[in-house]
């Protein structure tokens, strides 16, 4: 996950800063610095990336690096026929 991808992420989630620290347990100046950025421990990117992964998104790293919302199957309720 690169800079401009948490930033992505964050603004598809429309989330803030100090909520995705607090859910991936780092603090708001670590994200920000990421966001900016600025080189991070392996280990502090990836608890980043996986509380953005646990909310919901999925990082590309294909040819075009980015951001899209996981999309999920609803199961039809009862009441439907």
């Amino acid at each position: 996950m690169n800079a401009a991808q948490c930033r992505m992420a964050r603004a598809a989630l429309n989330i803030g800063v100090r909520e995705l620290a607090k859910a991936a347990k780092v603090s708001t100046n670590t994200v920000t610095r990421l966001e900016s950025g600025e080189p991070l421990k392996p280990r502090t990117v990836e608890a980043v990336q996986r509380a953005l992964e646990a909310a919901g998104v999925e990082f590309t790293n294909g040819r075009q690096p980015g951001v899209r919302l996981k999309t999920t199957c609803e199961t039809p309720s009862k009441d439907q026929p």
